[in-house]
């Protein structure tokens, strides 16, 4: 019996060993990295078999706040460098955030184009359907930033929370127009069309990734990091992200 007893722990034992080795990262990223990071956590994971990349995609600053409230996260992939400097001064951050991709804005109008839109211009009438993510989202600080350099005073009727949020309502039909990232248009496949905003007055989004100082895994933090800054960026690429 004592020998039953003792090779039941044994199993039990060996059953939690192999359980426990698996290794979970946790990682926040912006919404306009919603595929290519599905996509890198995916060919990590086959690279590193028992790991387990958990993603949380939001609006950057909404992602912040959970961050600095205490979530348990990883990794942080910021849309902006002013967002992921707050985290940095607060000291949520492990060494120095490091520029892995950078991305262009673009007007978004539903297929066929049904407000006839043609540029930012048009975001001033009142008679259109107009969506810009939130005020201190990324998508939505930029988006007023190249509305405000092309003096254009925007009739704004939807702020969303993040950019596939405004992505989603331009592709049901609910928007005329919205300003979302080149990215996203070129994602949507076919689900919106995409139109040009002139270089003068568009605007470049930068995007930062740093493991954080609190990281329940901050071994494979970093080797995810590291693999996005490698390897992840065929994958950036082929999204239409501009990588360093």
């Amino acid at each position: 019996m004592k020998a039953a007893r003792l090779l039941l722990v044994i199993l039990m034992m060996a059953a939690v060993s192999c359980r426990g080795s698996s290794s979970e990262i946790r990682v926040s990223a912006a919404a306009s990295l919603t595929d290519a990071f599905t996509e890198i956590a995916a060919a990590f994971e086959a690279e590193n078999p028992g790991t387990d990349v958990v993603l949380n995609f939001g609006g950057s600053s909404a992602l912040r706040e959970q961050i600095l409230e205490g979530a348990p996260v990883d990794v942080f992939a910021s849309a902006n460098m002013s967002t992921m400097d707050s985290v940095v001064a607060e000291g949520a951050a492990s060494g120095v955030p490091q520029t892995f991709a950078r991305n262009r804005l673009e007007i978004a109008v539903p297929p066929g184009n049904p407000g006839n839109v043609t540029g930012l211009t048009d975001f001033s009438h009142p008679d259109l359907l107009i969506g810009l993510c939130a005020e201190g989202v990324p998508c939505g600080d930029f988006a007023r930033q190249a509305l405000d350099d092309a003096d254009v005073v925007p009739s704004i009727d939807s702020n969303e929370p993040d950019v596939r949020s405004l992505l989603t309502k331009i592709e049901l039909g609910e928007l005329d127009a919205g300003i979302v990232y080149a990215t996203d248009v070129a994602s949507s496949d076919g689900g919106v069309e995409g139109i040009e905003i002139p270089e003068a007055v568009n605007v470049t989004a930068t995007y930062p990734i740093a493991v954080l100082a609190d990281a329940p895994n901050p071994e494979g933090a970093q080797a995810f990091v590291d693999f996005v800054l490698s390897d992840g960026r065929t994958v950036l690429s082929r999204y239409g992200f501009e990588t360093p």
